[in-house]
């Protein structure tokens, strides 16, 4: 996004888009989608680390791996936090914004989920790595709340382009109408999660591992590949909740048009992406796991 020289007439102070204050110097650059992409990267250094702690292995403590997975958090939350402000607040202030600067807010939301597919991919390499060799005995995962998630999230893609469509075509209430079903499915969604979480953890005894006195009684890498892809993918899930949530709040403001809309673009860029990675999810944990 380009920051102007008379940033300060645009309604905000002269305090300079995001794009201007981090990094200085870059211009067009941004660095959020990296700083993102490091810090997911180190979600993932973190639960191995704690793995190897459990396992005494490398002299690795606990602490140690509690440190790397709250800074790597801390890390991916402040690149998300950027990222909003350089695609949602900033782009607010420059209200007459060219149709090409529009357009490098669009491929800088494909320059970071280009990043976001290379995160996946590592989870599915580690998951297809440990099915090579052999997954052991596997709870029955796939059921009637994986089918109805399944079907919710699909259907919430398809009401967030009709969502779309109905902007483009100047019918306001029916864009927030659709956009906000869009926003409830998807909370529905991350509530039939948490739920299933409860029941593989809580009563079927689906877990990771088992520590009894200080050492681990069994472990179990599927479930560690489980929890990690679904557990990633829930993450997302929520973060493109919360934006939809501030373009919901955007459009009832009246923010919008059939001619001004490409923060609503992007986070429906974002949330399609969400679903077809779920589909995938699906297919290769869900079900093809327990056909094996």
């Amino acid at each position: 996004m380009t920051a102007t020289e008379d940033a300060g007439d645009h309604g905000h102070g002269g305090h300079l888009p995001a794009v201007e204050d981090f990094p200085r110097g870059f211009g067009e650059a941004s660095w959020w989608p990296f700083v993102t992409a490091i810090g997911g990267s180190g979600i993932y250094v973190g639960a191995a680390l704690f793995l190897l702690a459990a396992r005494g292995g490398f002299g690795i403590t606990m602490g140690t791996a509690a440190a790397v997975s709250i800074g790597s958090i801390g890390l991916f939350v402040f690149g998300i936090l950027g990222w909003l402000y350089h695609g949602f607040v900033a782009s607010f202030w420059e209200r007459h914004k060219s149709e090409q600067s529009e357009s490098k807010l669009v491929w800088g939301m494909y320059a970071f989920l280009g990043s976001e597919i290379a995160t996946f991919s590592a989870g599915f390499i580690y998951f297809f790595f440990i099915q090579a060799g052999g997954l052991g005995e596997i709870p029955d995962i796939f059921g009637s709340l994986v089918i109805f998630n399944t079907l919710l999230l699909i259907a919430s893609s398809f009401v967030l382009h009709f969502s779309e469509v109905a902007l483009r075509n100047g019918n306001r209430k029916r864009f927030i109408a659709l956009l906000g079903a869009t926003l409830l499915m998807g909370v529905i969604f991350i509530g039939g999660q948490v739920y299933e979480y409860y029941e593989f953890l809580a009563v079927k005894n689906f877990t990771p591992a088992a520590i009894a006195g200080g050492e681990v009684v069994y472990s179990n890498p599927f479930a560690s590949a489980f929890y990690a892809l679904t557990g990633l993918h829930g993450l997302h899930v929520t973060l493109g909740a919360v934006l939809l949530g501030i373009v919901f709040v955007r459009g009832l403001r009246g923010q919008y048009s059939a001619e001004r809309h490409v923060s609503l673009k992007t986070a429906a860029l974002y949330w399609h992406f969400v679903d077809v990675v779920w589909i995938f999810l699906v297919a290769a944990i869900y079900i093809g796991a327990t056909a094996i």
